[in-house]
């Protein structure tokens, strides 16, 4: 079996049900959601937008590999409404699923790069990391997932929603 880490998450649209309905799709075709951290809310980082995002980091056990993952987080996403991406840069949506880590692998293709390239760089993407897997250790950088939230230079606003309901 494999271990994959997902980020999931968006700003546009019902974001709870939004991230609901992603899980039980990742649940359904991808392997079972083993672990799961608390939402945040967090700033749009790297552009401006009215909306927050909301994200969740989930553990999957699966038998699937890593491309096959992204293949059907992409179809995930398109089905939850993600519009294609435009040459204008970051830009609200309604589901976005990056893979963070595939076991303890590095992946570096055209269409896939993990660990995800910008995990150091995001603390909306640490703080749910270091909430579930602070011990997990970065397989490039050599640092625990506390470490590198500790040392991100990230000044973005980021908050655990605990008026949200993950358990479902």
């Amino acid at each position: 079996m494999n271990s994959v880490i997902l980020l999931i998450g968006g700003n546009e649209g019902n974001r709870t049900e939004n991230i609901h309905a992603a899980k039980t799709l990742i649940g359904d075709r991808i392997g079972k959601i083993i672990e799961f951290s608390s939402c945040y809310e967090s700033e749009p980082w790297g552009f401006a937008h009215q909306q927050n995002f909301l994200n969740q980091v989930v553990e999957v056990s699966t038998t699937l590999l890593a491309l096959d993952i992204l293949n059907l987080a992409k179809q995930i996403e398109k089905e939850l409404g993600r519009k294609p991406k435009t040459p204008a840069g970051y830009e609200g949506r309604t589901m976005d699923i990056d893979i963070l880590f595939f076991n303890d692998e590095i992946i570096e293709l055209p269409q896939l790069t993990v660990p995800h390239p910008k995990i150091q760089e995001r603390r909306f993407t640490l703080h749910p990391l270091a909430e579930r897997w602070s011990q997990l250790v970065h397989p490039v950088l050599g640092k625990m997932m506390a470490e590198l939230l500790d040392e991100c230079d990230d000044a973005g606003w980021v908050e655990k929603a605990p008026y949200l309901s993950t358990d479902r």
